[in-house]
């Protein structure tokens, strides 16, 4: 039920390419008319010289496209190449299809057919006459056309005009340039702004401090190193704390009170 029919198999077709707009023809065309002549001119000593002519039906099923009526088939051998050209239709339609389910649940094997070996390959091509020059000035023309075009409104569209800015950028960029202006206090208020932060937190990143505080950074980093130290390695990496000398935390005070009952003890 599987075999291939190989009873064309000697039989020898062409491979041909033709231009689309030819192809677009011959799918719109029904299946009862002639499509084109093919004609074979042999001279002796030369190869044979192949051309093509459509016919007047297919010129004309759509007369407002104007095409090249004559053209030339450029022809190739076939080589270090076997290709083949095969068929295959169903037993009940008769026709090329797959396989479809019978009553029973099974399947209707396909007749598979080869209908010949490909020996020549051939390339469809026009002559460049004013046909077919004036086909092409037509098809770049509207390949060049953009397919969106700018046009001019008369009237505003309210409903589509964009937001130039929104209002969350807006209040952004208004607190940005109110803490910029703001002038640097005094010295010693500033540090005490410190202090009363580092009683809360022991670490501080710049950034927390610059809120805190409401100083430039410039200004408020010059007042840190005098008073904190900057740490380099974890856990606290990239955190200020106070200086030793102005720490003043209840874990310091437990060890000064321990310190001080060991000195009793001993005396």
């Amino acid at each position: 039920d599987n075999s291939l029919d190989l009873s064309n198999a000697g039989r020898g077709v062409w491979l041909v390419k033709v231009p689309k707009y030819i192809a677009n023809k011959w799918e719109k065309a029904p299946g009862n008319i002639e499509v084109g002549k093919l004609k074979i001119s042999k001279t002796t000593g030369q190869k044979a010289q192949v051309s093509l002519t459509l016919s007047d039906a297919i010129i004309q099923l759509d007369p407002s496209e104007e095409i090249p009526k004559d053209h030339r088939l450029d022809v190739s051998v076939v080589t270090k190449q076997t290709l083949g050209v095969f068929s295959h239709m169903t037993p009940n339609a008769g026709a090329s299809g797959s396989g479809t389910g019978t009553e029973n649940g099974t399947t209707e094997s396909e007749k598979l057919y080869m209908e010949g070996r490909i020996v020549q390959k051939l390339e469809c091509r026009p002559y460049a006459d004013n046909c077919y020059m004036k086909m092409k000035l037509e098809s770049i023309k509207k390949a060049s056309q953009p397919v969106r075009k700018v046009k001019s409104l008369e009237k505003i569209v309210q409903n589509f005009k964009p937001v130039s800015d929104h209002k969350h950028n807006i209040e952004y960029k208004e607190r940005k340039k109110a803490e910029g202006k703001k002038s640097r206090d005094d010295k010693n208020a500033v540090q005490d702004m410190l202090f009363n932060a580092f009683e809360k937190h022991q670490y501080y990143n710049i950034k927390d401090l610059v809120k805190i505080t409401k100083q430039p950074i410039s200004y408020l980093k010059e007042i840190l190193k005098e008073v904190c130290d900057y740490n380099m390695k974890n856990p606290h990496k990239n955190m200020w704390e106070l200086k030793k000398e102005y720490r003043h935390y209840k874990e310091d005070d437990k060890k000064e009170e321990k310190a001080e009952n060991s000195f009793s003890d001993s005396d």
